[in-house]
């Protein structure tokens, strides 16, 4: 999620509302279900913050449509610098050789999904998917979202805020 600058005080304008972020969040849970039917386990893997907080609305709609095994753990990447910092809720050993969805909210210039692939490949996973909320198209890196819940065209200088768990949870436009 990026920050409104304190220069930028315009109207939020309400892009995704409870019900319909909900309805992506379900369909993205049945997307990565439907690309791991024969796997035992899914690691979801969701950068904090928010991107964790949509990975555990993932994670909990996957338990409910699967008996697939679903194991959630956190990442935070620095983002101004993220080659140097990073840290995880678990030991990612556990990861090798299984089936890895990356969750952020908000795919903006890729950078911070892209430094989280790279930090994920170097555990030899079986699989590697990514998944947001918001795919913005605005890329800098090459890296793509495999599941998304909406892609929008903005410019540069708007800015998208995702709420997450809360009375005025919904995908914002500012």
């Amino acid at each position: 999620m990026r920050t409104p600058n304190k220069k930028n005080n315009s109207k939020k304008t309400l892009i995704m509302d409870s019900k319909r972020l909900n309805d992506c969040s379900l369909r993205i849970a049945y997307q990565i279900y439907e690309s791991n039917l024969d796997e035992k386990e899914i690691i979801i893997i969701g950068i904090k913050k928010n991107g964790y907080t949509y990975a555990k609305k993932i994670s909990n709609y996957l338990k409910k449509i699967s008996k697939i095994e679903i194991n959630l753990i956190s990442i935070h990447i620095n983002k101004k610098n993220p080659i140097r910092g990073y840290s995880t809720s678990s030991d990612l050993n556990q990861i090798k050789n299984k089936s890895v969805v990356l969750v952020d909210d908000v795919l903006d210039s890729g950078k911070t999904l892209i430094y989280g692939v790279k930090f994920l490949l170097e555990f030899t996973v079986k699989k590697l998917k990514t998944a947001v909320l918001v795919n913005r198209n605005h890329k800098n890196f090459p890296v793509k979202a495999d599941f998304k819940g909406i892609s929008l065209s903005t410019s540069i200088n708007e800015i998208i805020s995702v709420e997450l768990n809360n009375k005025n949870e919904g995908v914002y436009l500012s």
